[in-house]
């Protein structure tokens, strides 16, 4: 028994020293359980900062070794800023701030806050000028909006408990301030109370705020409590004229360069993600590729996978290797003898189905895409692949026109059996299958294990007004089109909410194997996100917009 537990420790100890490297690397992932935020407005009409942070580091993250604190402008001094983590002092620094606009970081370097931990992070600003304006609404008063700075979403999770509390100049008397509209989720009147100092707070607080929102808030007082200089007036802008095109123009172009290209940039990314096939599918060779089936023609045309997937479930109904049992969740039964003419995607796509929970199916329905989507670049190497689109646009383009030209409900139903693979290449497949099928439809004899609710075994009533199904000649059944359009575009979508899941998350690991982005080059700079980044904004008058740049890092 001694040896057994000797080896267990071992065991595990060996796999607390495998995997230990792989969570340092993980990325920046924790809750910020409490933050507290004191907002001091001085009697010099300069404004002071204390935050303190609880941080949750979450198992398996990357360790909290930065948080990014952003400031209202680049008007505060370096020099009055400290920092600790757990009361144990630490470095703040502005050259390691990686947020948007102005700010430092705080440098937790030997308090760095492990995954698993919890840790207190609080940092003091002595100074930031520039932060009173006048009011828009009394002239008499001066006004201040002040927004906590905040983190990237994508690095936050769950709710924090916050506060935020206004210290008002000294000498402010009770019924002379006035306090901004509050952001939602919070009451729409602060606590007014008093500091150790009796200058007049307000404060803002709710339990279920988050650390990834910025929230403004705001307060305006008579201007005599602080000096006049340090109400800052922005210039009055002159009227349009020749001279204030060019800054106008100037601007422009750098709203294009730093907002334009990072959007187009983002969208770019996103699009790249759904592209699956490799790149080498587009270096061009000479001729069409024939012989494809409807699903590698799907595939060569980089259509939604979902959709992918619902012509190969109508392809192994079709050939009577499985049975739709249940649509929602959906659920197959299988032929006991496979038919041989089966492609090998429909064999790995039956086995997928074989397996019960929805993650390992997803996963071999990952892995049976990846093997389609190889397959099909190797049977395009030589060929060109625009030509081959077109080509294969085309039998689609006929499939339509062949079921579009039927003269009886009978033809059309048939031309629709015939090539429903086929038209489902049509981008516009969805509406165009509700337009084409009006009138009666006759059902294709495999229909009924496709939807069990159509089975040839009893007649149903349909979706409209409780008509019975009508047989029709050789025992087929006849349903109104709408019924029909609305049996098969749901397919896709059930394909998309119960089975992949998210298609894009879907399709973006598929992507990461036949696909995957080119890697970074070394000289990019400190890897794996930060733990802070947002901006703090302190600004204009009663109801105008805080103009600092939104989100961290």
């Amino acid at each position: 028994m001694k040896r057994r537990l000797l080896s267990l420790a071992v065991l595990i100890f060996v796999m607390m020293a495998i995997s230990s490297p792989a969570a340092a690397q993980g990325n920046y992932y924790f809750a910020v359980e409490n933050e507290i935020v004191h907002v001091y407005l001085n009697a010099d009409g300069t404004m002071s900062l204390d935050y303190t942070w609880v941080f949750v580091n979450q198992p398996g993250s990357h360790v909290i070794d930065f948080v990014d604190v952003g400031m209202p402008n680049y008007h505060f001094d370096m020099s009055t800023v400290s920092a600790d983590v757990g009361g144990a002092p630490v470095t703040a620094s502005q050259r390691d701030y990686e947020g948007d606009g102005s700010g430092f970081a705080i440098v937790l370097g030997g308090r760095a806050i492990p995954a698993g931990q919890r840790g207190t992070v609080h940092a003091y600003v002595g100074s930031v000028e520039r932060v009173l304006y006048p009011d828009s609404d009394d002239e008499a008063y001066a006004s201040v909006n002040f927004a906590p700075t905040f983190f990237g979403s994508q690095y936050v999770t769950g709710n924090t408990e916050l506060s935020v509390v206004f210290h008002l100049p000294p000498g402010v008397q009770p019924e002379e301030p006035r306090w901004h509209e509050a952001p939602s989720g919070f009451p729409s009147e602060p606590q007014a109370g008093f500091d150790n100092e009796r200058r007049i707070t307000y404060t803002w607080h709710s339990a279920n705020a988050n650390a990834y929102t910025q929230y403004k808030f705001g307060a305006s007082f008579p201007r005599t409590y602080v000096p006049a200089d340090a109400i800052y007036t922005p210039p009055a802008r002159p009227l349009i004229d020749w001279d204030a095109l060019t800054p106008f123009l100037i601007m422009c172009c750098f709203g294009i360069f730093f907002f334009g290209f990072p959007i187009l940039g983002v969208i770019n990314a996103n699009r790249r993600k759904l592209k699956y096939l490799p790149p080498k599918i587009s270096i061009e060779g000479h001729g069409i590729k024939r012989g494809l089936t409807a699903v590698e023609a799907a595939i060569l045309m980089e259509q939604p996978l979902d959709k992918v997937m619902t012509m190969i479930l109508f392809g192994v109904i079709k050939k009577g290797a499985a049975e739709v049992v249940k649509r929602d969740p959906l659920e197959l039964s299988f032929a006991k003898t496979e038919p041989a003419e089966l492609h090998q995607y429909e064999k790995d796509f039956l086995k997928a189905f074989g397996e019960k929970n929805a993650a390992p199916r997803r996963k071999l329905l990952q892995d049976m895409t990846i093997a389609l989507v190889r397959s099909v670049s190797d049977k395009m190497k030589g060929f060109s692949r625009k030509e081959t689109v077109e080509y294969y646009k085309s039998i689609m383009e006929k499939a339509w026109a062949q079921v579009e030209a039927a003269d009886t409900p009978e033809v059309k139903s048939q031309k629709y059996d015939e090539n429903i693979e086929w038209t489902m290449l049509d981008k516009d497949y969805d509406d165009r299958t509700r337009r084409t099928m009006t009138g009666p439809v006759f059902m294709p004899r495999w229909w009924g294990h496709y939807d069990p609710r159509y089975s040839g075994r009893t007649a149903m009533p349909t979706s409209s007004g409780g008509k019975q199904l009508t047989s029709a000649g050789g025992g087929t059944k006849s349903l109104p089109g709408a019924d029909f359009a609305a049996s098969v575009v749901g397919g896709v979508q059930s394909f998309s909410n119960k089975v992949l899941g998210n298609v894009n998350t879907f399709t973006e690991k598929v992507t990461g194997t036949t696909n995957p982005p080119p890697k970074p080059s070394a000289s990019s700079h400190r890897g794996g996100g930060r733990s802070g980044g947002g901006c703090a904004c302190a600004c204009a008058c009663a109801g105008c917009a805080c103009a600092c740049a939104g989100g961290g890092r």
